[in-house]
């Protein structure tokens, strides 16, 4: 199994920064792809921001160029840099991940962190 640590959520006022910060423990220690989906009240959780274990990356449009994933593979640890917040960018974070190797198929959550950008 995999456990997810989400930490750096917080309030922010329109055009600043938060670093947010998911590592990854567990018994599974191969992990493939890892992203940032965020949720707000009576929506679906929408993908923000995707990184596999080479680099690749995905971001909605939105936040491109704004947002930068990055990503630790020796620690299992992604983190999403959100720089020239919006107020449409508030809403939970969530941390995801997928597992490699011989668990490859199976997909973690972390809890969720809120992010609140005021206008």
């Amino acid at each position: 199994q995999v456990s997810l640590a989400e930490s750096g959520g917080g309030s922010v006022q329109a055009g600043g920064s938060l670093r947010l910060s998911c590592a990854a423990s567990g018994t599974i220690k191969s992990i493939n792809a890892m992203g940032w989906y965020r949720q707000t009240p009576g929506e679906q959780r929408e993908l923000i921001a995707w990184i596999t274990s080479g680099g690749r990356t995905k971001y909605l449009d939105s936040v491109r160029g704004r947002f930068t994933i990055s990503r630790d593979n020796a620690m299992n640890t992604v983190y999403l840099l959100m720089s020239v917040l919006r107020p449409e960018d508030t809403g939970v974070y969530f941390c995801h991940a997928e597992a490699g190797g011989d668990y490859e198929g199976l997909y973690f959550w972390g809890q969720g962190t809120q992010v609140t950008v005021s206008s």
